[in-house]
């Protein structure tokens, strides 16, 4: 026997403000916090106990941290490097 199923409409999203929050660590560092709607829906033919729509939300979440002095490290083998460039001599 299958399980009943929910019907959902698909809603768009549209941004209102920033959907970005910034934080001042203690010690100086910066947190960047983004926050991104990837899927917004209602369902159709079901509602909460108390009558109002019922959501299905997913969300995601960037972090970025900026350390004080704003610097960081890449060990050389992981940079990405184009081939060399041919020199051309010009004649004198």
């Amino acid at each position: 026997m299958s399980e009943e199923k929910v019907e959902f409409k698909i809603l768009e999203a549209k941004l209102v403000g920033s959907n970005t929050v910034v934080f001042r660590l203690e010690d100086g560092a910066i947190i960047k916090v983004k926050v991104d709607i990837e899927r917004a829906a209602v369902a159709i033919d079901f509602k909460n106990p108390d009558g109002t729509p019922y959501y299905n939300i997913g969300t995601g979440l960037r972090l970025t941290v900026i350390p004080k002095d704003k610097k960081f490290y890449i060990p050389k083998s992981k940079l990405k490097r184009g081939p060399p460039k041919e020199r051309t001599m010009k004649p004198i």
